[in-house]
This record gives C-alpha cells, structure tokens and sequence, in this order.
C-alpha cells in the first residue's frame, strides 16, 4: 500500500467507486413491460439492455410493437380529456411531487444512468439529475400561471416524445414536464440503449399518484419510434440525428401533427487571442471531454487565434494528458464508456477516414471495451470528415483563423446551428461573434450551460422549435382560434395544362414580376389569365433569382434596427392611405383599411417585440433574443387578395426578414399593384419579393430552396403536405396559419411575430458567483 507522503508526490487519486448495490438489487432478474395507462405491461418480445463499460446485461426490456403503441396514444388520448380540462393549480401539484420525489432518489437515479448509459457518476449525479429536478420545479411554475400567462391558448392533445441515449433522463424532463404542464398527456419512447430511467421515472408517476394514461412509456428500437411518428397523436418532440430527423418531418408531412426537431451539430469553439487560455482549455474539457461527446452541441470544433495556437495547444494537450478514463461509477473517473459498441466502431471509422484524408489524430486512441480516450484532430482540411460529419466522441478537431471575420465564416461553415461557444476577454469582441454566428445557444466564456428557464434548440440542420423556458412552453400550445371564414377557402387553380398559361408575344404590355426592387419579366415570357389581366407565370428560375434579391437585401434591411423599419412601415402606410383608389377594383373597402391597419400595428411593434433576460442561473446574464429567420417565403391565402397578402408579409419585414412572397392566384393584382408603392416608400429593393403564378407549385419551389430559412403556406391538404415534404429535405420550418377572416382583427397579434422569429439564447458570465452555488459549467 501506498505511503501517504508517496501520494501526495504523486497526487495520484486511488479508486472511489460508487456504491450500485440498490440499483443493482432493483435491477436483478428484471423484464421490464411497457408503462401504459397507469401499470406495466406484461412483457413480450424483449431485448438486453447492458453496462457499456463492461457489457454486463442489466435487465430485459420489452420490444414495442405498433399495437403497443396505438395501445399508448388510445390510454393518452383519453388521459388528455380530464387532465387538460384539470385547473392548471392541480397540474403543478403534480409536477411539484414528481420533482421532491426525483430529489428524493436522486443518487439512486444516477447510478442507474451511470450504469445504462456509461457516462461518469459525475456527470449523473452533479449535472444531470438536478436538472432534471430544476425542470419538473420550473414547469410546475408554468402550470400554476399558463391560464394568465398565455390567456386563450389550449394544450395540444396527445405529445408523442423520442428521446436520446446521450442524456435519457434529463431529456425526458425536456420533453415532459412542459407537455404536462400545458395539459398534453404524452407517449414516450426512450433510446433503445438507455430505456432505465425512463422506467424508473414511470414508477414514480404512479407513486405520486399521476392519473392513469397521462404519461406512457413504450421502449423498442427505430420501428418502435416509426410506429409511434405514425401513430394519431397531436405532436412529435424528437432529439437525435439529422438523418432520423428529416425522415420523421417527411412522415409527419401533410399530418397537421406539430413537430419539434432537435437534431445535429458541430458547434464551434471560438478562441480569440485575448482570451484566457487557461479557463478556454477547461472549457474544452467540459464541453466535449467530461461526456465522452456523447451531447450534440459539444464545442467540437475549436477554432484558435492564429496567435496564441501554440500556448493554447500546449495548454490542452498537457490537461487531456491528465484525463482519467474508466469506470464510470468511479468518482474519481473524468471519462466513461461509449454507449455501445456500435457508436464506438462508427467513430473510429470516422477518425480512421479523418486520418486517411490528411488529418493527424493526437490522443483518441481506442481502449479495451468500449472506451475511447480523448484527442483530436489537427491539421485538418474544411471538407475532411472529421471536420464536416458529427463525431459524437471524445474527439475534437483543432483548427486556427487569423481575424474575427475569418472565425466567424469559419464557425458557420457547417450545415448545423445547435451552439456555440466564445471566447474573449473583450465584451465588444465576445458579443460582436455571439450575434454573427449562426446558432440557437451561444456560450460566451463559457460552455455547455443548461437551465430549464432558457431554451434551447437549433437552426438549419440542427432542426427548428424550442424546449425550455416561455418558448418551449408556447410549442406545446396552441393559440387561440381565430374567427372562420365567412366563406370557404377557394380553391387554387391549376397550373397551365389546360391552356391557361400561355406565351404572351406582347409580354411588356401585361403586369410584371416584383423582384429586387424592379419589375422584371417572368423566365420564360408565360403569362396567365386574371382579374382581366395577364398575370405573370413565376417558376422555379424566378423563386431562385427573388431568393437572391433577399438575401441580398438581408444586411441593409436589419442594419436599420426596429425603429428604422418601423418609420419604413409607417410610410408605406401613409402612401397606402393615399393611393386607396388604385386598389379599389383589386380588393374590398374592408381589406384596404384592414391593410392599413395592419402597417400600423407592425410598425408599432418592430421596435417593440423584445426578448428577455431570464433568471436561469446565477453569475449569468442569460439572454433570449428573437432572431429574424432570414429568406421567408409567404404564400399568401388565395381567397383574400390584399387582407391576407399584407397580414403576412408585414410581421415577417417587421422583424428583420426579407420575403419571397406568392400571392392570390386568382387575384393577385393587389399584392402587384402594391409592388410600386413599395418602390415609392422607402422599402429598400430585395425586401418584399412578389412572384405571381401557380401557389403549391411554387411553394413547393421555396420549401426545396436551400437559400429560403422558413415558409409560411396557408393551404390545406395535399397542397400543404407536398410543400412540408419538400421542406423536410431542407429542414425548412413550415408554418400554416389557420384559415380565417383576414381583415378581422384577430388576423394580426404576437403569434405572427413569433412565428417570424426563433429564439437565440446567448449566455454571459457577470460578477463573482454566490458563496455557494458552485462553478460548474453546468
């Protein structure tokens, strides 16, 4: 045995393991059914789940099949009745007990998710649980105000959840507690690889007495997850991997089902040459180390000031040298087990194509069992794979940039925008980048922080829709029901192929396409009949020259800031009001005025739709700002020509995007008639696009177009689902206003501006932290 003056030359830790005897006791000869309306199931078709680190097999679990799942969304559907009908007081009383009993048996918990998912007791017991536990409190909050907080709004029926192995309970918590908390009843399936706490969580509900079909779980593979993405339920929340993610939005298109995506990423970690570089390195540690990379917004790229690399690599090599791998249940280990032995093998493959590409591996060598120590990759090329695909290891890439432009093209050349992470000793320059770069969570000096008041959620291929906080309550509502319509929504008319688009020899007599601030002929010179006119026939061609118009006009358009589009709005009101008499024969009196109206009202609010600082955890500044998308496409109601053309476009320019809009097929000369008062209102060229023509085809157009950053389509049926299919490929969000009287009143509101916006949640460390609430990262 060792001296203690030898160990405190050494500093050498010996072995702390954490004590698993109850879990284990809980665990022997288990087989686990499915929990549905209330019980356990009796088990079926069953499969192991295992101890990463030593492939022990911890217990067997049922293998859902589509009959269990449709079994599920019946006992949760009817659940919903009485438990959203439940006064939001009630709910939290729930909520609350769910959260003290997990508080309760917070260290049995971790153990048992240590031991399912491999990661450090550590991790489980310091991060994971307690934020689990901050969840359940946070949203019984929610539950108890929702009736004054979003008055109007109703929960949306059944929530079918898919949920990772990399955090299994504490995305559990994500998903739950806020569908609980606005009156959903949910059907949960857990990873395949980590299906334990999940049924360790069921118990509890039905220890707290939660009534019975109000949470289900189902646990199985991939088909389990397809049976339930099929299933009748009223949402999808998925978190995984893009791939999965762009299949489940193609499944659910034309469902009317509501869908949130939390998908991929490849986060960058931005050093500037001001930085500190010791408290940089730990951040490194704590962003992909400490959890194996197992979390899809660790700061797996890092990108260093060409100025201070050397001091920085030296810096990092000597503190993962110091990294300890090995048994998780030891408290002593900084980095456990790969989840399975399949995610091992696809992130050796990576390194090994990473490597054959150019690419020098320093550390990351694999270990006995499912181990992988941490390194990573440097010289490395932009397009090397290792660069460019999600490891989800303990592998980063090390790259360096020479100006702050050059990091922030570097930090967005990636198709993903999960987070990322800045640092610098400068306030102006952390900032500058956090507002440059492309992400739904920016970390400045610091990384990987979580806090069931901020949300959280991605951009591009990191999926679209927020979990946590306001905004992750309000995508588990929906909004108040607008007035009907007086008259059925129109049918659109078809395209051309029976003669009613045609060349026009006299094309520069006819009305013209409005893209980039001038009036431009249609590709191809087709025209088609309306309203006595002959309208131009946009087409593909046209949709890719507008998306560039808008994108071109993106910088100029949100440089002026809210109060400067409000005064652009404010003019194009006042030049509508002047000119009411050129739009008379295009649309009614009412639609006119309710046009107007409505100039007005968005004006007033492009200064006035603020985010908010929220209170997520001390020492922080914990900002949620609404971030213009980018390129919208609008295809307006083909039913109300001006009412319904002007209710869309004016919340999405209000709050600093530029549009691709499509308006009434049957009747669009309003929206062109409109064309030359923009021109003559300050509207700088490229902010409203108006291409006329055939409305799904060309929605479908701007939902495929990878330039276009969401589409709102108001349309029904298959028209809808074709234009939600072809946004699935680009991971465009779509949404559809509900039909309604478009010069009512109720046209207009909060949830417009909302919709045209997402949420970016940017974290900065202020002051000292309060004795006693610890320094972690997380």
């Amino acid at each position: 045995m060792p001296k203690v003056s030898d160990i405190m030359e050494s500093m050498e830790y010996g072995p702390a393991p954490e004590d698993s005897s109850a879990v284990r006791d809980w665990l022997a000869g288990r087989t686990f059914g499915h929990f549905i309306a209330g019980r356990f199931t009796r088990p079926d078709q069953t499969f192991a789940t295992r101890d990463p680190s030593t492939g022990e097999v911890l217990a067997q679990v049922s293998q859902g099949s589509a009959r269990d799942v449709a079994k599920a969304v019946r006992a949760a559907r009817r659940a919903q009745r009485g438990w959203g009908a439940m006064p939001g007081h009630d709910r939290a009383r729930f909520l609350y007990a769910i959260a003290r009993t997990i508080q309760k048996r917070e260290r049995f918990l971790a153990v048992l998710e240590t031991l399912d998912n491999g990661k450090p007791i550590r991790e489980s017991r310091d991060i994971d649980v307690p934020l689990v536990v901050r969840h359940f409190y946070h949203h019984a909050g929610w539950a108890e105000i929702a009736e004054t907080e979003f008055p109007g709004h109703a929960p949306l029926g059944v929530c079918g959840q898919i949920i990772p192995w990399n955090f299994p309970l504490l995305m559990l918590a994500w998903k739950v507690a806020p569908a609980l908390a606005a009156g959903n009843t949910v059907v949960l399936k857990p990873a395949e690889y980590t299906p334990l706490t999940a049924l360790a969580f069921a118990e509890i509900c039905a220890h707290v007495g939660l009534p019975a079909g109000v949470i289900n779980i189902v646990t199985g593979d991939g088909e389990t997850g397809a049976a339930l993405v099929a299933s009748p339920v009223d949402k999808i929340a998925f978190t995984g991997s893009t791939e999965v993610g762009r299949g489940i939005a193609r499944a659910v298109a034309g469902s009317g089902k509501k869908l949130t995506l939390e998908l991929g990423g490849k986060s960058p970690f931005v050093v500037m040459d001001d930085a500190d570089l010791d408290a940089a390195v730990e951040g490194v540690v704590d962003s992909i180390w400490f959890n194996q990379g197992q979390v899809c917004c660790a700061g797996s790229r890092i990108l260093v000031a060409e100025s201070v690399a050397a001091r920085f690599e030296s810096l990092l090599r000597a503190r993962m040298d110091r990294l300890r791998v090995g048994a998780p249940l030891d408290k002593s280990t900084d980095i456990g087990a790969i989840v399975d032995p399949v995610q091992k093998d696809r992130i050796l493959g990576i390194l090994s194509r990473a490597t054959g590409a150019g690419a020098e591996l320093v550390g990351g060598q694999a270990q006995d069992g499912c181990f992988i120590a941490p390194g990573y990759l440097k010289n490395i090329a932009p397009a090397n794979p290792g660069m460019r695909e999600e490891i989800f290891g303990p592998i980063a890439t090390l790259s360096t940039f020479r100006t702050p432009d050059e990091a922030v093209d570097l930090a967005n050349n990636t198709a993903y925008g999960l987070a990322a992470s800045v640092w610098s000793e400068s306030a102006t320059v952390a900032t500058d980048l956090a507002a440059k770069i492309k992400a739904g969570v920016v970390w400045v000096n610091c990384a990987n922080i979580f806090a069931a008041a901020a949300p959280f959620g991605g951009v591009r291929d990191s999926g679209y829709g927020r979990e946590g906080g306001r905004e992750g309550m309000l995508d588990y509502h929906s909004p108040p029901i607008p007035k009907p319509l007086r008259d059925p929504l129109p049918a659109a008319i078809a395209a051309s192929p029976d003669g009613a688009a045609h060349e026009d020899k006299n094309i520069d007599r006819t009305v013209k396409l409005y893209i980039g601030g001038a009036q431009k002929r249609p590709d191809g010179g087709a025209s088609y009949a309306a309203q006595d006119e002959l309208i131009p026939l946009g087409g593909k061609k046209d949709i890719r020259n507008a998306v560039e118009a808008a994108a071109g006009a993106l910088g100029k358009w949100q440089g002026l800031g809210g109060h400067g589009r409000a005064q652009v709005l404010y003019f194009l009101a006042e030049n509508l009001a002047l000119r009411r008499s050129e739009f008379a024969g295009f649309a009614s009196v009412e639609q006119i005025e309710a046009a107007i109206r409505r100039c007005f009202y968005y004006a007033g609010f492009a200064d006035k739709f603020d985010g908010a600082t929220v209170a997520a955890k001390p020492g922080h500044l914990t900002h949620v700002q609404h971030d213009p998308h980018g390129v919208m496409g609008v295809i307006a109601p083909n039913g109300s020509p001006f009412a319904g053309f002007m209710s869309l476009v004016l919340p999405a320019i209000a709050m600093g995007n530029t549009v691709v809009a499509v308006p009434s097929q049957d009747k669009p000369m309003a929206a062109l008639t409109l064309a030359q008062v923009l021109a003559t209102s300050d509207v700088p060229g490229g902010v409203v696009n108006i291409v006329t023509g055939p409305r799904d085809g060309l929605a479908q157009a701007l939902a495929s177009h990878d330039g276009v950053n969401a589409v709102w389509h108001v349309a029904q049926g298959e028209a809808l689902a074709a234009t939600e299919r072809a946004a699935s490929e680009t991971l465009i969000p779509v949404w559809s206003p509900e039909p309604r009287d478009w010069a009512a009143p109720d046209a207009q509101g909060r949830d417009f501006l909302r919709r045209a916006t997402r949420a970016k949640t940017i974290w900065l460390p202020y002051g000292a932290l309060p004795a006693g609430t610890g320094s972690s990262a997380y």
